[in-house]
């Protein structure tokens, strides 16, 4: 039996006939397929402002959830409390929400390893002592500090957990895995006679603390955070209109996530109501976009052994060579559609009930020199960093602010601008890619989507693309709109 099924079984007092018992009372009302999910996880955080520890908690939740579906019809229910009672009464509730003329019966279960391990962590950071965590926070802020007198304010935020879990289903599988996850991020304000401007990265992936000291340290986070604040300061206004604009490669990615990534969910698009819908085999992107969702890269903050309905996790291809491949599966959608599982169910929490989530979604590396494609472009926009951003899923129309960016001038990166946004929809975008640079790279490791209430970590991560013709919404006042 595999480490984290054994977790569960020891520790609450599962047993075969317990679970088979649930199952069987999840589908005395009718029901095509039925499954409990049992989750634990341990949590840390510490917080850091003002060069004070504003907060240091560790806590421990446990549940179950427990979902029967018939035909499009889904009941689930939930309980924090363990006690074979509690779960008995859960699957009874969702029988009812779900109650339908189909049915089924239950199979015996068995144990499933999952094929792969992509997160081999043999020290997970909820067992390390909070001073070694603490250590790194304080480490953070004062290499922030010390990058550039004009670095008024840092805040650090470190958080880690670890989460077992154990999906039983009707259908006779019970799978289990084991879930590490660490995060460092550190945001930072500057000012300079009388203007303030931020900066803020992170790192951390699916990890444990040597990551730190070997791959990424706190120090370097913190200038990072601080260079980005520091570059803001000696911004100007942004120009505004339609431009060339080049999406440096990494973080910049966040924008084929949501502008693309979601309307490539299946539960969008057997719904109709996505840009993609019914679009499966047709030219939605220039040839040499490659997009793909991968929840195999090692260590990576979105990448998961088995999903959270117990479906291993693998590489999907979306879109090839600009053609539509498919689309990001969950059981529920993959059984209407009768396509096939992609390994993307996904949910925050034993407290929710899962649907197709991204994992780590990206652009493949193309033919070009990231230089190059700089040279080609006498005038546009080089944007490297993102904040915030909205995407109609429906239209896949979207609006991002850059939070890093700069003028591309006669073939050159020059002088930094502030209050960039660029406005457009996604399969526009992806028509006006032009080139795609053989330097693909993933975010730091620090990225959450939230979708329908529910949050998940993911990955994102683009090469250097250059983008035809992009709406960019800048802040110059009229009649200083063009490049000066």
């Amino acid at each position: 039996m595999p480490r984290e099924e054994r977790f569960f079984f020891d520790r609450y007092g599962l047993t075969e006939q317990s679970l088979g018992g649930w199952l069987a009372a999840a589908l005395s009302e009718g029901g095509d397929y039925a499954d409990l999910y049992f989750e634990h996880t341990t949590t840390s955080s510490i917080s850091l402002d003002e060069s004070l520890i504003k907060s240091a908690i560790e806590g421990v939740a446990a549940g179950c959830g427990i979902r029967v579906i018939a035909g499009e019809q889904t009941g689930y229910a939930y309980t924090d409390d363990l006690d074979p009672s509690k779960i008995l009464r859960a699957a009874r509730i969702a029988a009812r929400i779900a109650a339908g003329p189909a049915r089924v019966s239950t199979v015996g279960l068995a144990a499933h390893e999952p094929p792969h391990n992509f997160y081999p962590v043999s020290s997970p950071s909820t067992e390390r002592d909070l001073t070694e965590k603490i250590d790194l926070v304080w480490r953070a802020d004062r290499a922030a500090r010390a990058y550039d007198p004009r670095v008024h304010q840092v805040r650090v935020h470190y958080a880690d957990q670890v989460r077992h879990i154990l999906v039983a289903g009707s259908d006779g599988r019970a799978v289990s895995d084991f879930q590490p996850m660490v995060r460092l991020s550190v945001a930072t304000i500057a000012e300079a006679d009388g203007r303030r401007e931020t900066g803020a990265t992170g790192a951390g992936g699916r990890i444990g603390l040597e990551f730190f000291t070997a791959e990424s340290s706190p120090e370097s986070i913190a200038r990072e955070a601080a260079r980005q604040a520091i570059v803001q300061l000696e911004a100007r206004e942004a120009p505004a209109g339609e431009m060339t604009v080049v999406l440096a490669p990494g973080w910049p990615g966040i924008l084929l996530h949501e502008a693309v990534g979601h309307g490539l969910e299946a539960d969008f698009n057997r719904k109709g109501i996505s840009a993609f819908s019914g679009r499966i085999g047709q030219r939605v992107a220039s040839e040499l976009c490659t997009v793909v969702d991968d929840g195999t890269v090692p260590s990576r903050r979105g990448s998961l052994n088995v999903d959270d309905e117990g479906e291993p996790s693998r590489k999907t291809v979306l879109i090839e060579k600009g053609a539509l491949r498919g689309y990001i599966e969950d059981k529920l959608s993959a059984d209407l559609t009768h396509a096939t599982r992609t390994g993307n169910g996904r949910r925050q929490s034993y407290a929710h009930i899962p649907m197709p989530r991204m994992t780590n979604t990206y652009m493949l590396a193309g033919p070009d020199d990231p230089e190059e494609i700089i040279r080609s472009v006498s005038r546009g926009l080089y944007a490297v960093q993102f904040g915030g951003g909205q995407v109609d899923i429906t239209s896949g129309k979207f609006v991002f602010s850059a939070s890093e960016a700069y003028l591309i001038e006669d073939g050159k990166v020059t002088a930094p601008v502030r209050g960039a946004t660029l406005i457009g929809d996604g399969p526009t975008v992806l028509t006006r890619v032009s080139a795609v640079g053989n330097d693909l790279k993933l975010d730091p490791g620090i990225g959450t989507c939230g979708k329908d209430g529910q949050s998940v970590p993911v990955g994102v991560g683009i090469p250097t693309i250059k983008v035809d013709r992009l709406t960019v919404g800048g802040t110059a006042p009229k009649g200083l709109q063009s490049f000066q």
